[in-house]
C-alpha cells in the first residue's frame, strides 16, 4: 500500500495569554478560529485552533493556552519558525506594514506577541490555496496555508533514515497528491531550549483516512516508537519523536471540525469532547472568556 503524507496537517503551539493569542492570530493575521475546545489531556486549558475558512488540513495552527506561562524559547530539537505562504512580493509589503518585521529576499520574517517567530512566504507552488474571509484583508494578500517548518538539529544527519522512511523527498519536504511541505534543519543556538509559550510544542503532518497501519509499520521501519492510534474526535493520530528530537504527529484529513458543530458557527462556542461535556459547566467556570474578532468585524 503507497501512502503519502499531504504536507503539514497543523502545527500547535503554546500560548500563556489565550485573549490576547486570539486578537493577533484571528484579528492581526485574519484567520478563522474554528474550534475553541480543551486539551484533551488536561481540560483546565484552552486547546484554540485557526485556520482557513473551511478549517482545512494544511491551514491549521493551534495552541495549548497555560495561563500564565513564561516566554520560551527554541533551541536544539525543537521548530523555531513557522512557515505560512502567501501570493506575491506585494503580499510581503502588505503585510510588513500590518504586523511588523522584516523582508528577506521573497519573504517576510516577524515573531507574534509572545516571541514564536512567523514567516510569510511568496507561494509559487501552484498548490489551491487556504484562504480565511477578512474583510480587512484584501483577498489577494490573505495567507494561504502552510509552507513548512524549520527546527534547530545538532545532528540532522540522525534523522535521515526516519524522513526517508517517511518518503520526504531529500530537503525535506513532505509531497503528496494535492499539498506538500518543508522540514528543513537549522544549526542550534548554543543556549538550551525551553518549550513554553512563544514555542512550538508538535507538528503534524496529513495522512488520509484509514492509513495509520501503513504509517505506523513506517515510523516502525524508519526507527522510531510510534504511539497507538489516538481518537483526537476531529482526527485520529499516531505520535512519535523523530531522532533530531521533534514530536512529530501523522494525523487525518478527516472527519474535521463540522464533526460537532454546523460550519457556519465553527469556534464561536466552546466544543467539548463526548467524554468531557459532563463537565462543561466546571470547564467554562476555569476558563478565561475570550474575543470574537470576526464578530467585531461584522459590527463595524
Amino acid at each position: 500500500m503507497r501512502v503519502r503524507l499531504e504536507g503539514v496537517h497543523h502545527i500547535t503551539c503554546i500560548t500563556g495569554d489565550a485573549p490576547a493569542n486570539v486578537e493577533f492570530y484571528a484579528g492581526e493575521l485574519g484567520l478563522r478560529m474554528v474550534k475553541k475546545t480543551v486539551n484533551q489531556d488536561d481540560p483546565t486549558v484552552y486547546h484554540l485552533f485557526y485556520a482557513d475558512e473551511k478549517g482545512s488540513a494544511g491551514a491549521d495552527i493551534t495552541f495549548f493556552e497555560y495561563p500564565g506561562a513564561p516566554r520560551g524559547r527554541a533551541g536544539d530539537g525543537m521548530v523555531h519558525l513557522v512557515s505560512f505562504r502567501v501570493g506575491s512580493d506585494e503580499s510581503l509589503e502588505f503585510w510588513q506594514k500590518r504586523v511588523g518585521g522584516e523582508i528577506d529576499g521573497r519573504s517576510l520574517l516577524f515573531t507574534d506577541p509572545e516571541g514564536l517567530a512567523l514567516q510569510l512566504l511568496v507561494d509559487d507552488t501552484g498548490e489551491p490555496p487556504l484562504t480565511a474571509h477578512a474583510p480587512d484583508i484584501p483577498e489577494e494578500h490573505r495567507i494561504r496555508g502552510f509552507a513548512g517548518v524549520r527546527a534547530y538539529a545538532s545532528h540532522p544527519e540522525r534523522s535521515e533514515r526516519l524522513l526517508h522512511a517517511l518518503d520526504f523527498e531529500p530537503g525535506w519536504v513532505a509531497r503528496g497528491e494535492k499539498r506538500s511541505g518543508f522540514y528543513i534543519y537549522d544549526v542550534p543556538p548554543a543556549e538550551r531550549g525551553m518549550q513554553s509559550a512563544g514555542t512550538v510544542h508538535h507538528v503534524a503532518w496529513a495522512s488520509k483516512l484509514d492509513e495509520h497501519d501503513a504509517w505506523r509499520d513506517k515510523v516502525i521501519d524508519g526507527g522510531g516508537q510510534p504511539t497507538p492510534v489516538i481518537d483526537r474526535f476531529y482526527f485520529k493520530s499516531i505520535y512519535f519523536r523523530e531522532p533530531s528530537g521533534v514530536l512529530f504527529e501523522i494525523a487525518t484529513i478527516g472527519p474535521g471540525f463540522t464533526a460537532d458543530e454546523p460550519f457556519e458557527t465553527l469556534g464561536e462556542s466552546l466544543s467539548l469532547p463526548p467524554n468531557y461535556e459532563q463537565y462543561r459547566e466546571q470547564v467554562e467556570g476555569i476558563l478565561a472568556p475570550l474575543p470574537n474578532p470576526r464578530a467585531a468585524r461584522s459590527a463595524r
